[in-house]
């Protein structure tokens, strides 16, 4: 059951990841361009770096987002932490590294 949510999770994520990286006309492109660059060993796939976080850092994943920075592609990942504080971390994508992680103010919903 409980790999069946993060299966479910991991294929919202990824149609976030395709809404927030460019215009709408261009998701396809985005999500062939990812897939490829996960093939090709250039990233790791989503599902993979959702696996470095955590089970009881998270509640809910807010958004992804794979953004290319400095020549390296980078996963920034927002959560809600079990407190209901939003956080973001980044990974690097080829690595898998975590490479940054900011708290923000407390979500009320």
């Amino acid at each position: 059951m409980r790999l069946s949510l993060i299966l479910c999770q991991s294929v919202i994520l990824t149609m976030v990841l395709l809404v927030s990286s460019g215009a709408a006309n261009a998701d396809d492109d985005d999500h062939e361009q990812a897939q490829a660059l996960a093939r090709a060993g250039d990233i790791q796939s989503l599902e993979d770096i959702l696996k470095k976080l955590k089970k009881d850092e998270y509640a809910r994943i807010l958004e992804v987002e794979l953004e290319y920075e400095d020549g390296s592609y980078i996963y920034e990942l927002e959560f809600l932490d079990k407190k209901g504080i939003v956080r973001e971390v980044k990974f690097d994508a080829k690595t898998g590294e975590r490479i940054d992680r900011k708290k923000r103010k407390k979500r009320e919903d």
